[in-house]
């Protein structure tokens, strides 16, 4: 069987020129997208129950956009006013920027690191007297916490959201020829919404080492991968098994 179509379990690109138009176009398939996990904040209720005291700290870490959103959404709901000197460590650039929604950008300190947490972490060790909050989901790198005791810097991890699984019941069944994912959150939702799946013919990709180990840990077959030496990108990682899988079927 040629491969004809292929689900994407991520949200759709907002921009029309994109690798999986490309992938598309070259390749002769259909691509659907489905977002098979969403992000769902927690309460203020459970926040208290974590036992945090937010103006207890004198720098917040941002490891995304996310957690910029669910940082400021519970301080409001638990009227805790963030001081004008509150410190800012961002991820990347891009995550600083976006702290513009919320304060007062050119009045605060905020520092950015190249979108590495390691990288972050060096730029954090020269702040060391600072007590850091660390806005996470329930699932995250484990990583965060290693490299943040390792450096002996203060800091409380908050988990202010987490990830669920989408309700897919509209799809009914599982009617594709190949199956993408980008989390070890993705397979469970995949389980979840469908506990009968058989794999059979179906070829699954995966990106990022967690998400592979998620697939066959699954019992499920992994027949791509990504990222490899030959394929950065999981596109680039698609468009050669297609290749080559599709002109093995002529």
């Amino acid at each position: 069987m040629k491969i004809k179509r292929i689900l994407v379990s991520q949200p759709e690109p907002t921009t029309p020129k994109n690798p999986y138009v490309e992938l598309a176009e070259k390749n002769n398939v259909k691509i659907d997208f489905r977002q098979f996990i969403q992000i769902e904040g927690i309460s203020s209720k459970e926040f208290r129950q974590q036992k945090i005291n937010i103006l207890d700290h004198s720098a917040v870490v941002f490891t995304s956009r996310t957690a910029i959103d669910h940082f400021f959404r519970i301080a409001e709901e638990v009227r805790a006013t963030i001081p004008d000197d509150m410190k800012y460590f961002c991820i990347s650039e891009a995550t600083a920027l976006y702290l513009q929604k919320y304060i007062v950008y050119r009045k605060r300190k905020i520092f950015h690191s190249t979108g590495k947490f390691p990288d972050l972490v060096e730029v954090m060790k020269k702040h060391k007297e600072e007590r850091f909050l660390v806005p996470l989901s329930d699932i995250h790198k484990d990583e965060i916490p290693e490299l943040l005791d390792k450096s002996k810097l203060k800091y409380t991890k908050a988990i202010l959201y987490r990830t669920v699984s989408s309700d897919l019941s509209d799809l009914k069944s599982i009617d594709y020829d190949m199956l993408v994912f980008f989390s070890p959150s993705g397979i469970t939702s995949l389980f979840q919404n469908f506990p009968d799946f058989e794999q059979k013919e179906i070829v699954i990709a995966s990106f990022g080492p967690a998400t592979a180990k998620a697939v066959t840990d699954a019992g499920l077959r992994l027949d791509i991968q990504a990222p490899m030496p030959n394929a950065p990108s999981i596109t680039a990682a698609l468009d050669l098994y297609i290749k080559e899988h599709n002109n093995n079927k002529k």
